[in-house]
């Protein structure tokens, strides 16, 4: 049973009750499993929380049909229901013809869709509107509607009224405008559930309120979809590796399926507090996140003997990949505001942060011959989110890859390799096309083996 959340246009308010229904299907008991389409990393780590069960994403500019219904399905089979929810508005996607929107992805998965309206300023209109989603493309099944932001009892008796008159799509729920469904932004969208203490009460609150105000037995009754997943059960007998992995409120940039690779290959992650603990744990690697350090930069720096530990170790020959908000805790410094913090400094060069986006969307890079690991030989599919950049690189820094689009270190190149470090702006996913964690797990084992 699986349900897709969309909307006519991002800022409707969609995750917000997405994350309401997450959190009002599990006080009833159920096994919600989430997804999130795209690249996003911050609207699973509030779906995680509301649902109790890691978030996974759906993107087709870096994933093969087959991985998104693989890895669906698999999931999809352990769960009462499934939630995805979309991005940006249900037709929104990079080409003009379609493709890659949310209406692709919910015909793919044969899902129907419970489109979340938008209701400020809106009465009568609502129905040419909701009319107009429904006809501009026959094979997406609009099953529900859920209008969000209603004023009162009179502004949804209209919209009820017009959306029943004008069309055949019900109406599951009635959200209303409330000062306690507003979540704080920044620059790459919701603040991070993993950096407010707030999280939970809210998840709490958007529970509560969506069970009082959507039909939710409407809801999950639309449509029920249960497949088996056909994925082998993969059993390891060769000693495992550890690798380290920061995670906190600095650094939660993690893809649930890259996490899950690792254990599939024989490695255990030891996750670690950058901000509280003063030495890596026994680790065969290390795995440094994107996140938002620039938060936390006077505790980041102020813990010195993390940062001289770190940097030991790499300089020692640590097998290390960090990305975007990794990346930037290894260099010299990072500065924001007229502050500058002293960092790891094992990379030759200082991180500012910028008031406005350097690098922001899908990549495609190119392997070069410095490229540390083997095996990498494909062009890579990726994405950047960064309002930072490098200054005072090193004229000897080496780098992994030549950006063909997007913007990387410096528009031509990302990743930095220094000793057994890789470190980019750019976010890797493990897929078909890029298989960068048994990539990372094999040098892992090389460097092992070498060194032994």
């Amino acid at each position: 049973m699986s349900l897709y959340l969309s909307a006519a246009h991002k800022s409707s308010g969609k995750t917000v009750v997405s994350l309401g229904i997450c959190g009002a299907l599990k006080a009833q008991k159920l096994i919600v499993q989430p997804f999130k389409k795209g690249p996003d990393y911050i609207d699973p780590i509030w779906l995680s929380q509301a649902s109790g069960r890691a978030c996974y994403n759906l993107d087709f500019y870096n994933m093969t049909e087959a991985e998104i219904l693989q890895l669906y399905i698999h999931k999809n089979s352990m769960a009462d229901i499934s939630i995805i929810e979309g991005n940006k508005g249900l037709y929104d996607g990079m080409s003009v013809t379609g493709g890659d929107a949310n209406a692709d992805l919910a015909k793919l998965l044969k899902l129907p869709v419970i489109l979340v309206v938008d209701s400020i300023g809106i009465t009568r209109g609502v129905a040419p509107l909701v009319k107009g989603y429904q006809a501009f493309d026959n094979d997406v099944n609009i099953a529900g509607v859920i209008l969000n932001k209603v004023a009162g009892d009179r502004h949804e008796s209209k919209l009820i009224q017009a959306i029943e008159h004008y069309t055949d799509i019900a109406v599951v729920g009635s959200v209303r405008r409330s000062k306690e469904l507003v979540i704080d932004e920044r620059h790459l969208g919701l603040m991070p559930a993993n950096e407010t203490p707030k999280s939970q009460s809210f998840i709490n609150t958007a529970s509560r309120l969506i069970q009082e105000q959507v039909d939710l037995d409407k809801l999950i009754n639309l449509e029920k979809n249960r497949r088996k997943s056909d994925l082998p059960n993969i059993k390891f007998s060769a000693p495992r590796l550890r690798v380290a992995v920061a995670k906190d409120s600095s650094f939660g940039f993690y893809y649930q399926d890259d996490l899950d690779k690792f254990n599939q290959l024989g490695v255990d992650l030891v996750y670690f507090n950058t901000l509280k603990e003063e030495r890596l744990p026994q680790c065969d690697g290390l795995f440094i996140g994107g996140g938002f350090p620039e938060m936390q930069l006077e505790a980041l720096s102020a813990n010195q003997r993390l940062l001289k530990d770190i940097r030991l170790k790499i300089e020692q020959g640590l097998p290390t990949y960090a990305e975007c908000g990794g990346l930037m805790y290894l260099t010299q410094q990072i500065s924001s505001k007229g502050e500058s913090y002293p960092m790891v400094g094992v990379i030759d060069a200082n991180t500012n942060m910028t008031s406005k986006p350097i690098g922001r969307g899908y990549v495609k890079l190119e392997p070069t011959k410095d490229h540390p690991w083997s095996d990498v030989s494909n062009q890579i599919f990726a994405h950047e989110f960064h309002y930072s950049k490098l200054d005072n690189i090193g004229p000897n820094t080496r780098y992994a890859f030549k950006v063909l689009r997007g913007v990387g270190v410096d528009n031509k190149q990302d990743g930095i390799v220094k000793y057994n470090l890789l470190a980019c702006y750019t976010h890797l996913r493990n897929l078909a096309g890029n298989q960068w964690v048994e990539q990372f797990v094999n040098f892992i084992q090389q460097t092992k083996q070498q060194s032994s």
